[in-house]
């Protein structure tokens, strides 16, 4: 993350984080560490991984302490292996002590959507497809989330609301159909701004297309899978034909429109090669839940089942 960002945007959050943290002080801290002792902690790698967030790591222990000293042995988009040593911080032990949550809290988080990208954005490689993610981030982590996407190979959709259109069920309704939406959209919009559009029928497809759209998203329903994915959805093979269908009927009418799926039974980084080696026209693929959901549920749970394993 370039310096500017980190002062103008990360800054503010870090501090927000710290001050959750720590409320009116650190008592455990202040307790046993009266005063000024010069202290080292090393930052050691638990298990394999792609890492994202190390200047966000070291930003948490200075805005502390300006004084901290850290050395950093890897950068963000390294990949690590199990005991690797990343980094080493030294200064006043208040300091490491205070910040240790919150520094690794950040790093933590961002190098597990890094790491869970790249695997994604592995599969797709040599295929030309663009992988996105989207806004379903964690409360004020956006910036630090959307930057682990893109260390870890995937690429941004909207930072947020303000960044571009994405025309969705519910905005469709409000506007009275989708063609409605669309040429609203049109006109209201810088001329600079795509259009995008989620459809699950090929008559939305033509109208949306028709109307001006410039992206098309195959919407294959709610994402399955992870603790609160849909139940039923369709198989993979039910999408592969429904995305087909939709990707002829928009370039039916505009050759040059791009599509992306998004949603259903597409969830995994295998479902998603699946659907890639079988559609090759297909433009991309909208990540969502994908990335942003999947990575955090799937350390909390496995650091879970591992201490309710513990046995007496």
């Amino acid at each position: 993350m370039n310096s500017i960002t980190m002062q103008l945007q990360a800054d503010k959050l870090i501090r927000m984080a710290l001050e959750e943290d720590i409320t009116s002080e650190d008592v455990s801290t202040n307790a046993v560490m009266p005063t000024n002792v010069k202290g080292t902690v090393d930052l050691i790698a638990k298990e394999d991984g792609v890492i994202a967030g190390m200047d966000v790591y070291a930003r948490v222990f200075k805005l502390l302490d300006e004084s901290m000293e850290i050395e950093m042995f890897c950068h963000d988009g390294d990949e690590v292996k199990k005991g690797d040593l990343m980094a080493k911080v030294t200064g006043d032990i208040r300091v490491l002590l205070s910040g240790e949550r919150v520094a690794l809290n950040y790093l933590q988080r961002m190098s597990g959507i890094a790491t869970y990208t790249h695997q994604l954005s592995a599969l797709l490689e040599g295929t030309g497809i663009t992988l996105l993610d989207t806004r379903k981030t964690s409360p004020n982590n956006r910036i630090f989330e959307k930057y682990a996407v893109r260390v870890g190979g995937g690429s941004n959709h909207r930072t947020g609301l303000s960044d571009g259109v994405l025309l969705k069920d519910n905005h469709i309704g409000a506007a009275g159909g989708v063609a409605k939406a669309v040429k609203m959209a049109r006109q209201y919009a810088p001329f600079v701004r795509k259009i995008e559009v989620e459809v699950e029928t090929l008559e939305q497809v033509k109208e949306a297309v028709e109307a001006g759209a410039d992206i098309i998203v195959a919407h294959m329903g709610l994402t399955s899978k992870g603790t609160i994915g849909a139940k039923t959805v369709l198989s993979l093979d039910d999408c592969i034909p429904r995305i087909k269908a939709i990707i002829k009927a928009a370039r039916d009418v505009n050759p040059d429109v791009m599509v992306i799926c998004h949603g259903g039974p597409i969830a995994e980084p295998k479902d998603a090669q699946y659907i890639i080696s079988n559609i090759p026209e297909l433009d991309g693929f909208f990540g969502a839940s994908s990335i942003e959901r999947f990575a955090a549920e799937r350390g909390i749970k496995a650091q879970t089942e591992d201490f309710k394993a513990i046995q007496k």
